[in-house]
């Protein structure tokens, strides 16, 4: 199984302290972002060779565990519906 800790680093020293791919500096922002353009996994490896279909698999997962974890707090604003 993929897990986040073996494939995502989160430090502050690199590009800011967004998570990236270990051993790069590829954000998990522009993977995600990538595929949601319609970029593909092929595309992508092609585009940045220090990808593999692991790191992008544990990038979505990343992204996955994020939202799911998400808190929405919903406020009353005052208007009526």
């Amino acid at each position: 199984m993929i897990t986040r800790e073996e494939w995502i680093d989160i430090r502050p020293e690199i590009m800011l302290g967004k998570p990236v791919i270990k051993g790069t500096r590829i954000p998990v922002e522009l993977i995600i972002r990538k595929l949601g353009e319609g970029a593909t996994m092929g595309d992508l490896i092609e585009g940045y060779p220090n990808l593999s279909q692991e790191a992008i698999q544990a990038a979505l997962i990343y992204a996955a565990d994020l939202i799911g974890n998400e808190k929405v707090i919903y406020l009353k604003t005052g208007t009526s519906d």
